[in-house]
């Protein structure tokens, strides 16, 4: 079996849950990717077209800063990313994390939570944030409280 290595973006704390349950149930590392500067209350105000939030995700190509670039990509074959969708998409920082790291010849598989979208086109918007070689592949929205038998049987899907 792959090394795998559960990597997620939470904002509050919704896909921390998430992330915690999938890397229990896969007998996964954990890895939890912070911004540099912290989001707030206000700068997650998706109705305020001027928080912060907003302006990253006008702007396809900010790359919001991360808190440290610590994590051991190298060590791991399969990492199973997750995060928010925002706007239909992944939140910037996910391809700030994407492009902090070498994960040629990796495979990612995405995982996500949703108050009622689902992936949309996030492959296609962080490809480009990745060498060639690296498979990204749309993986599970992880609404809700999860089983770990329903876990454990999608990672052996994917795995």
């Amino acid at each position: 079996m792959s090394k795998t290595l559960v990597a997620y973006f939470s904002a509050g704390g919704t896909t921390a849950r998430a992330a915690k349950e999938l890397a229990e149930a896969a007998g996964a590392d954990l890895y939890e990717i912070k911004p540099s500067v912290p989001y707030t209350k206000a700068d997650l105000n998706w109705m305020d077209k001027k928080s912060r939030s907003s302006v990253e995700m006008n702007d396809r190509s900010s790359r919001p800063a991360l808190a440290d670039q610590n994590a051991d990509i190298a060590a791991y074959d399969t990492i199973l990313l997750g995060f928010p969708i925002w706007w239909y998409v992944a939140p910037t920082i996910i391809n700030s994390f994407l492009e902090s790291y070498d994960f040629s010849g990796k495979k990612i598989v995405l995982f996500a939570t949703s108050g009622g979208s689902g992936f949309g086109k996030t492959v296609d918007g962080l490809k480009p944030s990745v060498a060639a070689d690296t498979v990204i592949t749309e993986g599970k929205m992880l609404n809700g409280r999860q089983t770990a038998v329903g876990l454990k049987k999608w990672i052996e899907t994917i795995l």
